[in-house]
């Protein structure tokens, strides 16, 4: 993949994941309504927190993943997998430009899948 083309899409990626998901959450106690809650609406109160702290994570995660990729870029490693050397297809790249793997080694190390096939 030429190297114009990578940037632009990782950037596009970037811009994408900063304006997914808003950071913001209320203060502790600042919603006043929940007082008086049945259990019912308490649950539901706290898995929308645990959702959005999730969401949050998540979008972290790939952000720290696109910024690693655009390092790779500047220093001319950028599409080889950091497990064998091997280049990753252009096909792949195209649908997870971050990726630092080759379709052999999909898996990042940690016990979690690496980026979809394309």
């Amino acid at each position: 993949m030429e190297p114009e083309r990578a940037r632009a899409l990782l950037q596009d990626e970037l811009d994408r994941l900063d304006a997914d998901v808003t950071t913001e959450r209320p203060a502790p106690g600042a919603d006043r309504s929940a007082e008086g809650m049945d259990f019912g609406d308490a649950g539901a109160r706290a898995t929308g927190s645990m959702d959005h702290d999730l969401a949050l994570g998540t979008r972290d995660n790939r952000r720290r993943q696109v910024r690693a990729a655009l390092e790779r870029l500047d220093r001319g490693e950028y599409g080889r997998c950091t497990v064998c050397g091997a280049g990753i297809d252009d096909e792949r790249l195209e649908v997870r430009p971050e990726t630092d793997r080759c379709r052999e080694h999909p898996d990042d190390g940690r016990g979690l899948p690496g980026p979809v096939e394309g």
